[in-house]
Formats: C-alpha cells, sequence, structure tokens
C-alpha cells in the first residue's frame, strides 16, 4: 500500500510531518494493506495564516484494487486532530465498503449454490 502526503501551499508540512501521518495511516489501516493499491492524503489550512477554530483540513483518498476510490475528509482544531479523525472516518468507510462487498458474495452464493 502505497501512502502519498500531499499539502497546500499554505500549510507548513515536513519529513517528520509526513512520516507521522504514514505510520498513522499503516498501523490503523493495516487490515486494509492487501486490499489497497494507495491512499493519498491531502492537508491544508483553510484559513491560510489567519487563526481560526477548525481551520486544518485533511482530505484522505484510498483507492481499493479494482474499485472506485473511497474519500473522507475531517476538518479540526489541530494538524493531528484532523489525521486522526479522517483516518478513523476512513477505517469506518472501509469496514462499510468490505462489508458491502461481503454481503453481496454471500447473497450470491445463497441465491446460485452451484456457481
Amino acid at each position: 500500500m502505497q501512502i502519498q502526503v500531499n499539502s497546500s501551499n499554505d500549510f507548513e508540512s515536513n519529513a517528520r510531518l509526513d512520516q507521522w501521518v504514514r505510520s498513522t495511516l499503516q498501523s490503523s489501516l493495516e487490515r486494509y494493506e492487501e486490499d489497497l493499491t494507495r491512499i493519498e492524503v491531502h492537508l491544508r489550512d483553510e484559513n491560510g495564516a489567519k487563526p481560526g477554530p477548525h481551520d486544518k483540513r485533511c482530505q484522505m483518498e484510498a483507492r481499493p484494487k479494482g474499485h472506485q476510490p473511497i474519500s473522507v475528509t475531517h476538518t479540526a482544531t489541530s494538524v493531528d486532530q484532523a489525521v486522526d479523525g479522517a483516518a478513523t472516518k476512513l477505517n469506518h468507510a472501509l469496514e462499510h465498503f468490505y462489508g458491502k462487498l461481503r454481503s453481496k458474495r454471500v447473497a450470491l452464493e445463497l441465491s446460485d449454490p452451484e456457481a
């Protein structure tokens, strides 16, 4: 699973932040490692240089093998909270997505046991 971290021009990004984002995703989405080709992370400061609450935005887009991308967004006061919130949302979205796939497979097997 490839993890790509991008940040907007008005956002201070560094190697330490990139590594932390990667390790956070690897640990929280470890069970999907074989099912995903790539995760793109986009970090942005919504207010730029101006201070304000809930101005850090993290968008994550997971690309399941053979399926359409799944995207989530979380906005928070700090980068850490935005990344953690988006990772939690992405984990829930992937659970839902793969749960639906499993349900469809089971329904197909029950409707046509010889298939």
